[in-house]
C-alpha cells in the first residue's frame, strides 16, 4: 500500500539542504536556474522526493532510492503541473535522461528532440512542435540560397547589423530568428524592435520569434551533466537537432554565425555547428566579427559602455536606431537595470 506523504514548497534553508543532499545522493546537482522547488516528506519530516520549476520547464527530479517504485515521482510531477497551471503556464517543457523518456511519455509528455545517451527535450502538447513547424511553413520563400540567423541582440549592435547585411548580400532569403525568451537585460519586445529597425533597409529578411523551441542557455538544465564543456556541447547538439527540423521546413541550406574569440559558450556552439549542420545539408558560415578600434564589437562591450555611462564610445558600436532608443526616456528603466547588474559580460 502506498503511504500518503505530504508535498509542499521548499522555503527554509534546512529543507533546501535536505533537497540538495537527496539530489546529490541520486547523482544530481541542483540546477542554478530554479524558481520553485517542492519536496515530499515522510512521517519524520525527511525529504524523500523533490522536483523544481524554472519558467515553464520542469526539472531537478529525484526520489530517494529506498522509496522508488512507490509512484512518488508521479505525485511530484502532478504537483508541479498544478503549480505551473496556477501561474498560467499551460505549455510545459522538460529535459530528462534518455532512459527516463518513456516514463514521462506515459505521463503525457511528447519528445521534441534528443541527443543520444545525453538528454531528451519533451513537451506536454502532442501538437506543439508540429504546429510550430506548420506556422513556420507559411513564411517559406523560394530561392536557391536560403540562410538563417539566430540572434539574441542584447542589444542590437553594429556587429549584429554587419552579420545580417553579409547574409542578406550573399543569399536570396534570410530567415532571422530573434530569441524570444525574456532572460536578457534588454526585454524581447525591445530587442525585436531594435533588430527590425536596424535591418529595415534589407529587403530579403523574414523575421521570426524563436518561440520556445530554439533553446537558450538560460533554460537548458545542467543538473545531470557533469562538466561545463559537456553541458554546452550537449545543449548545442540539442539546439541543432531542433534547428535541423526547422531548416527542413523552410528549405534553409546555410546558417550564419559570428566568430567568437572570447565566449566559451559561443565558441563551443560554433564548433558543434560546423560539425553537425553539414550532416543535414546545411552549410555553417562563420563570419569574422566586425571590429572597431582594433577590438571586436560585442553586446557585452555595449552593455559595459552603458554601465559606465560612456555614450560617446557607445555611438561607435551601435546603429543610430539603437543609440536613439538607449538615449530615450523609454529606455531609462532598462539602462538603470544594466547599470545595476553585477555582471554584464557574457562568458
Amino acid at each position: 500500500m502506498t503511504m500518503a506523504y505530504s508535498i509542499s514548497q521548499v522555503t527554509g534553508s534546512m529543507a533546501m539542504a535536505q533537497v540538495e543532499a537527496l539530489l546529490k545522493k541520486e547523482g544530481i546537482q541542483r540546477d542554478g536556474n530554479l524558481d520553485y522547488t517542492c519536496a515530499m516528506y515522510d512521517e519524520d519530516y525527511n525529504v524523500i522526493a523533490t522536483g523544481s520549476c524554472f519558467g515553464n520547464t520542469l526539472r531537478c527530479f529525484a526520489v530517494d532510492s529506498s522509496h522508488q517504485g512507490e509512484g512518488l515521482l508521479n505525485q511530484i510531477i502532478s504537483h508541479l503541473i498544478e503549480v505551473q497551471f496556477e501561474r498560467g503556464n499551460i505549455q510545459l517543457f522538460l529535459y530528462t535522461k534518455p532512459e527516463s523518456a518513456k516514463f514521462f511519455g506515459d505521463l503525457g509528455f511528447h519528445e521534441i528532440a534528443r541527443v543520444e545517451n545525453k538528454v531528451v527535450f519533451m513537451e506536454n502538447r502532442r501538437t506543439g512542435f508540429p504546429n510550430y513547424l506548420k506556422n513556420l511553413r507559411k513564411k517559406k520563400q523560394d530561392g536557391e540560397k536560403i540562410a538563417a540567423l539566430v540572434m539574441n541582440a542584447n542589444p542590437f549592435t553594429l556587429g549584429h547589423q554587419y552579420l545580417v547585411e553579409k547574409a542578406a548580400a550573399e543569399n536570396d532569403v534570410v530567415h532571422l530568428f530573434i530569441v524570444s525568451e525574456d532572460a536578457s537585460l534588454v526585454p524581447f519586445a525591445v530587442r525585436k524592435k531594435l533588430v527590425m529597425e536596424g535591418t529595415k533597409h534589407l529587403k530579403n529578411i523574414v523575421y521570426h520569434d524563436s518561440g520556445p523551441y530554439i533553446i537558450s542557455s538560460a533554460t537548458f538544465p545542467s543538473y545531470f551533466l557533469k562538466d561545463e564543456a559537456n553541458i554546452i556541447e550537449s545543449h548545442a547538439k540539442l539546439d541543432l537537432a531542433v534547428f535541423q527540423r526547422i531548416a527542413a521546413e523552410l528549405g534553409i541550406n546555410r546558417r550564419y554565425v559570428g566568430e567568437e574569440p572570447h565566449s566559451q559558450v559561443t565558441g563551443i556552439y560554433n564548433e558543434v555547428m560546423k560539425s553537425e549542420l553539414p550532416k543535414s545539408g546545411v552549410e555553417c558560415v562563420v563570419v569574422p566579427r566586425k571590429e572597431m578600434g582594433g577590438a571586436v564589437i560585442s553586446a557585452s562591450t555595449v552593455r559595459q559602455c552603458i554601465q559606465r555611462g560612456d555614450f560617446d564610445a557607445l555611438s561607435s558600436l551601435v546603429p543610430q536606431s539603437t543609440l536613439n532608443y538607449l538615449c530615450s526616456k523609454e529606455a531609462e528603466v532598462i539602462v538603470k537595470k544594466i547599470c545595476a547588474s553585477e555582471n554584464v559580460v557574457h562568458y
